[in-house]
């Protein structure tokens, strides 16, 4: 069976081009290096050097099976660097968000995942919960930090944080300051919420219906600064999550309204699937957790 002596001697009598050389390098004698090569020739019943009066030189197999010789050296330095650091992690975890996250914490875990692991790449993929689950399913993201869990027996979850929906217009349009109805704004004006597969617009579409107006419009849009845009225009009232508007709210540019239909709460989840490699996936969202936690 060969070890990784003989494969670090392998590595270094041809890096070197000397028996002598490798075994000044490995600190041991020229006759030790002699039998780790002869063992691991045999071994593989393989001539790795040829060996002539100017000294050796590699076989052709012997060159073929260098760099795999290499790699695995690499391979085994890397493991006993990531053992001896216990914060190390490395590579690269593609973390999927909604957008209301990017618009309030991420940055914080972010700023965080680079002073602890900054030898991890993060790529970024922000997008509606319903295309991130999917991603997740299909192995095209890592983690996922979105509204709601699913069904899928492979997928782990965390609870990071809940966020109150609210009815908001321009002041332009004169609501606020006084009890609204549903009825009223749906029949006056178009509602701006989140995309028709999300939480908000459902529920939206509920209470609409249960207000009795028959033909509502209700535009939902998946980008957070559309739903602001619109709704700072006087277009119409929106369903939004407070917490990403309000440095609006702090200037007068957008008001809350007292509307008499009542709106859940959406809930975040840090998401991933079950795998060999997912260990990765697993810290990032406790971090994630503690991080929302502690959010302001």
């Amino acid at each position: 069976m060969i070890d990784f002596k003989q494969i670090e001697t392998f590595v270094w009598v041809a890096e070197l081009g000397g028996f002598r050389a490798a075994a000044e390098k490995l600190h041991t004698t020229q006759p030790a290096i002699s039998q780790r090569i002869a063992a691991m020739e045999s071994i593989m019943a393989v001539r790795l050097f040829e060996r002539g009066a100017r000294g050796i030189k590699l076989t052709e197999k012997g060159q073929e099976l260098l760099s795999h010789a290499q790699r695995m050296l690499d391979m085994r330095n890397e493991m006993l660097s990531v053992a001896k650091e216990q914060n190390a992690m490395r590579g690269t975890l593609r973390l999927g968000v909604a957008e209301t996250l990017v618009q309030t914490w991420l940055h914080r875990l972010i700023e965080q995942l680079h002073d602890r692991y900054p030898a991890l790449v993060v790529e970024i993929h922000v997008d509606t919960s319903h295309v991130l689950r999917t991603q997740l399913n299909s192995h095209q993201i890592d983690l996922a930090l979105l509204v709601g869990t699913s069904q899928n027996p492979k997928e782990h979850h965390l609870h990071l944080c809940d966020y109150s929906l609210a009815w908001v217009a321009s002041p332009s349009l004169k609501l606020h300051g006084r009890r609204v109805s549903v009825a009223e704004l749906a029949a006056t004006y178009p509602i701006i919420t989140y995309p028709s597969l999300s939480l908000p617009y459902q529920a939206v579409k509920a209470l609409i219906a249960e207000s009795g107006v028959k033909t509502p419009r209700i535009y939902g849009s998946a980008s957070l600064s559309t739903i602001v845009h619109m709704t700072r225009s006087g277009m119409g009232p929106s369903v939004i999550a407070p917490a990403v508007i309000v440095n609006e709210i702090s200037q007068g540019e957008l008001c809350l309204l007292d509307v008499d239909g009542a709106l859940p709460d959406i809930r975040f989840y840090a998401c991933w699937v079950e795998s060999p490699d997912s260990h990765t996936a697993h810290r990032v969202a406790q971090l994630a957790q503690d991080i929302a936690a502690k959010r302001s």
